[in-house]
């Protein structure tokens, strides 16, 4: 990272509308306008971490509370949402800084990590020990628990207070859009 960078850490509610409309700036670019209402949505309630290069927003990550349900236990989970790096500072470890300035707050208060990540973002997310969840994963719907084999291979975990069985079957809660 530059000597100008400065990563800083809120709450959504610390966040002033500049600095949420840069966030929403960013992540619209970077998943190329395939960032619904429902993703930004999911993205804020949480612990945000944005790295700044003087007054430009390089790179966000966030971490948002959800219930996950695992081995018969309803899980407090420190739910990754909205990682992004602006296109020209990739591979510069920018997504790493973000990811690290949220490790604390997901190791002091959960006790699990989960997140869903697209396939060219898994290596990063495996090299911050981050673990690919091998079993079925399901959402609790309004009709009941439904499978969700299309986030099978996408859904990674962090085991922090509670041990999980990574072959087992992982539950979701409901939300609108992108329930994983």
């Amino acid at each position: 990272m530059a000597a100008m960078t400065e990563l800083v850490t809120a709450h959504t509610s610390a966040l002033g509308p500049a600095s949420l409309a840069a966030i929403r700036r960013l992540l619209d670019d970077a998943f190329e306008g395939d960032f619904s209402d429902e993703d930004w949505d999911h993205t804020l309630g949480g612990m945000h971490a944005l790295l700044w290069d003087g007054d430009e927003l390089v790179a966000h990550a966030a971490l948002v509370q959800r219930r996950l349900l695992h081995g018969g236990r309803a899980l407090r989970t420190g739910y990754v949402e909205g990682v992004a790096t602006r296109a020209d500072r990739r591979r510069r470890g920018y997504g790493s800084a973000v990811m690290g300035a949220l490790d604390p707050v997901l190791r002091g208060a959960y006790e699990l990590g989960a997140l869903s990540a697209a396939e060219e973002a898994a290596a990063l997310y495996a090299s911050l020990g981050w673990q690919r969840w091998q079993g079925a994963t399901s959402v609790l719907a309004p009709g009941g628990v439904e499978r969700t084999e299309e986030d099978d291979d996408s859904t990674f975990v962090m085991p922090l207070t509670v041990p999980v069985d990574l072959t087992g079957e992982l539950i979701c809660d409901w939300r609108d859009g992108d329930v994983w």
